[in-house]
């Protein structure tokens, strides 16, 4: 799953030069190193226009609950419509992951993913007209050994633009929700500071004194 994330640069032109976008993002969404949920985030809904959006879809009926996060393999029945009409970019440098610590009680041990060293991408994303949820898949091979699995990062801006477009059906649609090449990501550990919603800041990318030894199939 996808229950934190970055999109830590500032510069809002080379955002807006690599989403081909007409105006950079509003800044409350860049600087950011640790999206939590319902926040404003940076989105682009349809080609060349960013749009500032919350992170959740709206509660089904009768429930509280806001869903952040769409399984790829459900997402064709249980938002047929979203996937038909609502598709979206949700824009991002990196995504948390964490792993659990032996010792009870003890706290879980965050992880960043980054891609291609770090450069901004988009998650596949549906729109419901008020809020935003990233699409989820398989973990690969970097992600597994923390999580089974990942968000579904568009593999770059032909991708990004078949998704938008809306001459590719739902059904084709459904080719792009796999899992990223695993050559392609990268994990490093964080800091832990970022287990608390609200707190922000580029410490937050920078392991404690102790460092964390990324997960690997090895530990387990």
């Amino acid at each position: 799953m996808c229950g934190r994330y970055t999109l830590s640069t500032v510069d809002g032109p080379e955002i807006a030069q690599r989403f081909g976008l007409i105006s950079p993002p509003d800044e409350e969404t860049l600087g950011r190193f640790n999206v939590c949920p319902t926040e404003t985030i940076a989105t682009v809904l349809q080609p060349n226009a960013a749009a500032s959006v919350a992170w959740g879809l709206r509660p089904f009926r009768g429930q509280k609950f806001t869903p952040i996060n769409v399984r790829s393999e459900t997402a064709a029945q249980r938002f047929k419509w979203l996937m038909t009409g609502g598709r979206c970019l949700v824009l991002a440098d990196g995504w948390y992951e964490w792993m659990k610590q032996e010792r009870k009680g003890a706290p879980r041990l965050p992880f960043r993913y980054t891609v291609d060293g770090g450069v901004p991408f988009a998650f596949a994303g549906l729109y419901d007209g008020t809020g935003a949820a990233i699409l989820t898949t398989t973990a690969n091979e970097i992600c597994a050994p923390v999580h089974d699995r990942m968000p579904v990062v568009l593999e770059g801006p032909e991708a990004e633009a078949a998704w938008l477009s809306s001459d590719v059906g739902a059904g084709e649609a459904l080719e792009f929700l796999v899992p990223l090449d695993s050559a392609r990501v990268s994990v490093a550990p964080a800091n832990p500071a970022v287990n608390k919603a609200g707190v922000e800041g580029a410490e937050l990318l920078t392991p404690p004194e102790a460092p964390l030894t990324p997960p690997s199939d090895s530990l387990f």
